[in-house]
């Protein structure tokens, strides 16, 4: 098993996040033009609710293992690590069951009373296994988090990736003749199946650890000490059950308002957008263009930050553990620096060029107001994951819920007040996500403030927007030069243009230098060499 460093591990995580995102780009091109707008809003409807589901189990247990792990691992309990993964195994696949038989019992009066669109019944029966397949792999994937081994995770969601974009399409294709509702029902199946050969990956990678581990334990000759600590750690398993719950609850409550928050969007915006006089089938095409192709564009670095709060977790854990305060200062500086920094410039381009990306990505320039509404709060989104994660990290996870709450609370009333307004419809549940957006961030900020003291340097936020300004200019001058070329080659030539000018001023304000690239993983040492 191989241990990774913070940004070591981060790096591993980015990676397999961008070929992800990457890669997970081609079904959100391709489905619209499949199935269109509309059955991409039929396949995003029946989403929220499983969210919902799938937050009692993957909302907080994972991190909890992560957490407990690392704690064990720093002064090497061999024996509770594995009595936490086993007690966690067992309470995932409970809740699971329980929760997946609910799913199956109740589908049809859920469809009736709670999801605003009766042909989402196919692709909601056909997700219900996500729940137990999901929850296993949660636990093997918060198990190697723990241990800081990055590596299984990644490689699990980029073939996840890779075997539900090719069954999500075809799938899709071949059903789509029986009905649009069967079609996004295709698309969920895909889902399914990603989800399984994630989890096969998982547990070769679990059973190829332990046939190491068991190798390497028959040369040992503390067979008896480790028995009499394993007959110990099995005296205390109701003990390790208390633990993962008292961070578990917590954490999983403020994600479940989250997940309920998201489940109440879709509801009231579907609602909303029918009060302003806009028909169903509009309403439910405008739904799926927002969350299945504006909301994964801005959503596009967070692969960065999500890489970035995982590998925090356990790392912090640890540093906390040791009571290092000056090391989880470090790393709070560092994760907060590169999402700011890896999320400005993606900003500055959805901003500019909304119009040609969605006719180019869609064939719908229609949705670019959407884009544009909401490409300058996506800075606040990549900057909420590492504060989220550093709350949990330090066992605040009630502060983290508080914030969340108050945020889904201002957010469902601002949808049900702009979204029924005639003269905003669809941008007033953008709106009201931008206002949640900001709120939450500031409030996690706030609260990371008075738990160890730490602050973003307000320079670093001056810098940053400047450069992004700088940029922007030069793209757009660039582009309008272009007016004559097609557009694709345009957009990346002044895509290039932003980046490369960011990148240069980033360096000549000392945001980024060489000993930033030196601890990139793999080609760090050819920056070091010179």
């Amino acid at each position: 098993m191989t241990k990774q460093s913070f940004i070591k591990g981060a790096m591993i995580l980015l990676l397999a996040g961008i070929i992800n995102r990457i890669l997970g780009f081609i079904p959100r091109i391709t489905l619209p033009r499949i199935i269109g707008a509309e059955g991409v809003g039929i396949y995003q409807l029946s989403y929220p609710f499983l969210i919902v589901l799938l937050t009692f189990i993957t909302g907080g247990i994972p991190l909890a293992i992560a957490k407990w792990i690392a704690e064990a691992e720093s002064v090497g309990d061999t024996a509770r690590v594995k009595r936490i993964f086993r007690t966690a195994m067992v309470l995932s696949v409970s809740i699971a069951l329980a929760l997946t038989s609910f799913m199956l019992f109740f589908a049809p009066l859920i469809i009736k009373y709670i999801i605003p669109e009766p042909r989402v019944y196919q692709s909601f029966l056909v997700m219900t296994p996500l729940l137990v397949i999901i929850g296993v792999s949660a636990v093997y994937r918060g198990y190697f988090q723990g241990k800081q081994n990055m590596i299984p995770s990644a490689v699990s969601q980029t073939i996840e990736t890779i075997i539900r974009i090719i069954f999500s399409l075809v799938l899709s294709y071949m059903l789509l003749p029986y009905g649009l509702q069967w079609g996004a029902a295709g698309a969920m199946i895909g889902v399914v199946i990603g989800e399984v050969a994630s989890l096969l990956t998982m547990l070769f990678c679990y059973y190829r650890e332990r046939k190491r581990k068991l190798s390497a334990l028959v040369n040992t000759t503390s067979v008896e000490v480790k028995t009499e600590r394993t007959k110990t750690i099995e005296a205390k398993d109701s003990s390790i059950l208390r633990k993962l719950l008292s961070l578990s609850i917590p954490v999983t409550g403020s994600r479940l308002v989250g997940s309920v928050s998201y489940l109440l969007e879709s509801i009231f915006t579907a609602r909303s957008l029918a009060a302003a006089g806009i028909i169903t089938s509009l309403a439910t095409a405008q739904y799926g263009a927002l969350q299945g192709m504006i909301m994964p564009l801005i959503l596009l670095p967070t692969a960065l930050t999500y890489s970035l709060a995982v590998s925090l977790v356990p790392s912090l854990s640890e540093a906390a553990a040791q009571k290092q305060n000056s090391l989880i200062h470090k790393r709070l500086h560092q994760s907060m620096r590169i999402s700011l920094v890896a999320g400005a410039p993606f900003t500055i381009i959805m901003f500019l060029f909304a119009e040609p990306i969605c006719e180019l990505l869609y064939a719908h320039r229609e949705y670019a107001p959407m884009l544009q509404l909401i490409a300058p709060i996506g800075i606040f989104i990549y900057l909420q994951a590492p504060l989220q994660a550093t709350l949990q990290a330090l066992e605040k996870p009630g502060v983290a819920l508080g914030n969340t709450f108050i945020g889904a609370v201002v957010k469902i009333s601002l949808i049900i007040i702009l979204a029924s307004n005639p003269a905003l419809g669809i941008l007033g549940a953008l709106i009201a996500i931008a206002v949640n957006t900001v709120l939450v961030t500031v409030l996690h900020a706030f609260s990371v403030k008075r738990f160890v003291g730490f602050q973003m340097n307000i320079l670093d936020f001056v810098k940053v927007g400047a450069a992004i300004v700088i940029a922007g200019a030069f793209a757009h001058y660039v582009k309008s030069l272009l007016s004559a070329q097609p557009e694709w080659l345009s957009l990346l030539i002044a895509c290039a243009t932003t980046m490369i000018i960011y990148v240069y001023f980033m360096f000549l304000m000392k945001i980024i230098d060489r000993d930033d690239l030196t601890r990139i993983p793999y080609v760090g040492k050819w920056f070091n060499a010179h």
